[in-house]
């Protein structure tokens, strides 16, 4: 393996360029270790800095992670979620049978919280109004790969089975339309990327400048009221967002004389 001092392209990017080559191809498997940085460094005939830099690239892009004391590794495949929010509701209102196959979703908290300025504003209310909010992680085999919350109005919620401390046996908003007597008729979903939090790198598992895809999920009921304000954090570059959808038939010109109507 060599690079061109020539090219326009920084050395650690090219050093980079090959490694994903050959991670691609499975020269290295996910969870197997690479070379020393050392050793990098003497098989490219460049300074050790420079392979530093070029493990710090993929670690952004979610490639390689570094275990402290033990080295770097090639992190597992690329998750694809293959749904938008919509996922959630199955194609019987109920859980994504693949979904639930592949991901584990763990309750990590039941409270009353300020709501956050975009939870407040899907609800059109005043930033930092109390509302009650269900946190979640979700898991694969090897790591958490969402950091969720589910915002409700207090005067909705308050003695029903949403305040416990506890997961049900059907997805959430099943759980919501009964305690509510609301139904979910509709819903919003708007994704953006932006830095994680503290929180969010550590329960995820990247570093703190590895932006994360947001999603804001807003569910109506009949009469466009939001039941349920969702939120869910994934880490960007591990992470693919794919949605299959029908394309509608062209629709048969009424008119099909090319010439011109006189008025």
């Amino acid at each position: 393996m060599t690079i061109n001092p020539g090219a326009a392209e920084f050395p650690h990017r090219q050093i980079a360029t090959q490694l994903k080559e050959r991670i691609r191809r499975g020269d290295w498997q996910p969870g197997e270790r690479l070379p020393s940085i050392p050793a990098m460094a003497e098989m490219f005939g460049v300074a050790k800095q420079t392979v530093q830099r070029t493990v710090d690239q993929l670690r952004v892009e979610g490639i390689l992670i570094t275990k402290p004391g033990s080295g770097t590794y090639v992190r597992g495949t690329r998750r694809r979620l293959n749904r938008l929010a919509r996922g959630r509701y199955g194609s019987h209102r109920g859980y994504h049978a693949d979904l639930a196959a592949r991901y584990r979703q763990q309750l990590a908290g039941v409270g009353r919280e300020p709501a956050p300025p975009e939870v407040a504003d899907a609800f059109g209310v005043r930033d930092g109004t109390e509302m009650l909010v269900r946190r979640h992680i979700v898991r694969t085999d090897d790591a958490a790969v969402e950091v969720g919350a589910s915002w409700f109005r207090l005067k909705d919620v308050t003695g029903t089975s949403l305040e416990r401390r506890e997961a049900f046996g059907r997805p959430l908003y099943q759980e919501a339309e009964e305690a509510l007597g609301r139904r979910y008729t509709s819903a919003t979903d708007t994704i953006s990327a932006r830095q994680p939090s503290r929180e969010e790198a550590e329960i995820l598992q990247i570093r703190p400048d590895t932006p994360v895809l947001h999603l804001l999920h807003v569910a109506f009921d009949e009469t466009r009221k939001p039941i349920e304000v969702a939120q869910a954090t994934w880490p960007g570059p591990m992470t693919t967002l794919t949605e299959d959808y029908k394309i509608p038939a062209p629709t048969p010109d009424p008119d099909p004389d090319p010439g011109f109507a006189l008025a």
